[in-house]
């Protein structure tokens, strides 16, 4: 249990700490590659829709059928799927529209010209948007790891990717507002620290708790989440990055790949 605890936050950690990666290429590519950040995100969205659905949400209803009984447990992780999904409604309702994590930016929005205070307002707001959304993200990464590495895997390398956009996002305006690399980098990598500790305060404040019940309603729950992020979060900002259909292809790719690595693991 203890190499289970630090392979899913060692994961969960890198996953949130991607956002690095969306600042460093800001600051060392001349243009988005929109052809790659699409695809990248449509595969993310892929993997994380199919193994919620596929995987997940049929773990989390025998799960608490082993309680509640068969019937009562599909009610259970069923009601926990669209409860996960009511919680990222609420945390978007409270976020400001100019700090939209998932609207996407693009490493040329540097050459804009606006105003210091309102970009350096606009990247502040837009790291605590994000750093907001990345606590059930975080949380929905570590469960997965811990119930099952191979899953876990598969999981922290979709939240990774879609963490790199959310980086430029944040290191385009503060860089512009400030002129500072080191600002811009350390407010988006800052901003997926967020990730590993909200999947701590989730460990701590259910570990005490934990049944076949609880379980089976915490897995529900990251399901709900996943499947949110990805039809709010990951395949909207594929199309407004896409070329043609490569949002699409990379989604089917995603599915794709999720698919063959569970049929091997079976």
């Amino acid at each position: 249990m203890d190499d289970h605890l630090l392979l899913a936050f060692g994961l969960t950690a890198l996953a949130g700490l991607c956002t690095g990666i969306g600042s460093a290429l800001a600051f060392f590519t001349k243009a988005t590659n929109k052809t790659f950040l699409s695809g990248a995100l449509g595969f993310s969205g892929g993997v994380m829709i199919y193994v919620s659905l596929v995987e997940i949400l049929p773990k989390a209803c025998e799960a608490a059928g082993r309680d509640l009984g068969m019937v009562g447990g599909r009610w259970a992780g069923v009601g926990a799927f669209f409860g996960g999904m009511i919680l990222m409604a609420m945390i978007d309702r409270f976020v400001p529209d100019e700090g939209n994590p998932h609207e996407a930016h693009a490493i040329e929005e540097m050459d804009d010209k606006a105003s210091n205070s309102r970009l350096m307002r606009m990247g502040l707001v837009t790291a605590l948007a994000i750093g907001i959304h990345n606590f059930p993200e975080g949380f929905a990464t570590f469960m997965s790891a811990l119930t099952d590495p191979v899953l876990g895997v598969s999981i922290a390398v979709a939240i990774a990717l879609h963490n790199i956009p959310e980086g430029i996002a944040v290191s385009v305006p503060v860089y512009f507002a400030t002129g500072s690399r080191k600002k811009a980098f350390w407010m988006s990598f800052l901003s997926g620290v967020s990730e590993p500790i909200g999947a701590l305060l989730g460990y701590v404040l259910l570990r005490s708790f934990i049944s076949d019940l609880v379980f089976g309603l915490t897995f529900g729950a990251v399901a709900g989440v996943m499947v949110f992020i990805s039809l709010d979060e990951l395949l909207p900002t594929a199309r407004e990055y896409s070329q043609g259909h490569v949002s699409v292809y990379g989604l089917i790719s995603g599915m794709g790949l999720m698919a063959l690595s569970l049929l091997l693991f079976l």
